[in-house]
């Protein structure tokens, strides 16, 4: 597929099925994976009844995904219908956000090839072939229709002059800007955001003002944010924020700085919070 299919969509209130894998014949999949990549894959938990297939030395699910997932849907709009993940990866925060709501279909546009595969084998692991498209292009040059209630994105961290670019095409481009910024996730999201909808993404902390900026500069609404520290005693690490367009001079409404969420205590161990955010996937 091309970025152009973003353009496609389902019809309004389509209430696809999900089609459950058995087990072994995902991880004979997993493993035909792993020949073929010629490295180790991994099959993972990402919610109580889904998979993802990993790269043991990839790009890997991590704590800002499920954050990012966890917010959107506490932020998410009364009725959801269509999602949109930008950026997506291997799908973990889409694909974890598509089964809270498992009556809306998912868009997911990836531009890194390695990811993209392993998002459409994630894709097939969990069954959910009919409510969710996997996009393989540049989310820059998606033609998005503004019909999403709920937008979600972890954009890279860091602009290349910033840090040593891996050799491995998938971690380089999970943490660096070889393919768009937060400013282009912000200007894709307020273009795919249907009325009412929100757009919710994370971004290091020490660089919220450049994150306020690319919200403004898109005609966007930060409504709520909130910082995560990922051990009690020490600095926040990123910050999830959701937003809602903006636009004619629209101003109104005041953004909601959240308490910060602490992931884990001075011993190690998740906070009651994080336990919690954790079983809203159906995670012990």
């Amino acid at each position: 597929m091309t970025c152009l299919d973003a353009a496609a969509s389902w019809p309004l209130g389509c209430a696809p099925m999900t089609t459950a894998r058995d087990r072994d014949e995902v991880e004979t999949r997993r493993a035909a994976i792993a020949r073929d990549l010629a490295e180790a894959v991994t099959l993972d938990a990402l919610t109580r009844d889904f998979t993802i297939f990993q790269r043991r030395r990839g790009h890997r699910h991590s704590t800002d995904d499920l954050l990012t997932a966890w917010y959107a849907v506490e932020h998410a709009p009364r009725a959801v219908s269509r999602l949109l993940d930008l950026g997506t990866g291997i799908g973990s925060v889409g694909l974890a956000v598509a089964w809270r709501f498992p009556s809306a279909t998912l868009l997911a546009i990836e531009v890194q090839a390695l990811s993209h595969r392993l998002l459409c084998e994630n894709v097939w692991a969990n069954g959910v072939e009919a409510r969710v498209r996997a996009v393989h292009g540049d989310l820059r040059d998606a033609a998005l229709a503004p019909e999403h209630d709920l937008v979600t994105g972890s954009p890279p961290y860091f602009d290349v002059k910033a840090g040593i670019v891996s050799a491995d095409p998938q971690r380089a481009g999970a943490r660096f800007e070889l393919c768009g910024d937060v400013s282009d996730y912000c200007r894709a999201a307020r273009d795919a955001l249907a009325p009412g909808g929100r757009f919710v993404f994370c971004f290091p902390t020490t660089q919220r003002a450049r994150a306020e900026r690319a919200c403004a500069d898109a005609e966007l609404l930060v409504v709520a944010s909130r910082d995560v520290v990922p051990r009690d005693g020490l600095p926040p690490l990123f910050s999830l924020f959701a937003c809602r367009r903006g636009g004619g001079g629209d101003t109104s409404g005041s953004c909601t700085v959240e308490p910060p969420l602490i992931v884990r205590d001075r011993a190690g161990i998740h906070t009651p919070e994080m336990t919690a955010v954790r079983a809203s996937f159906g995670m012990c």
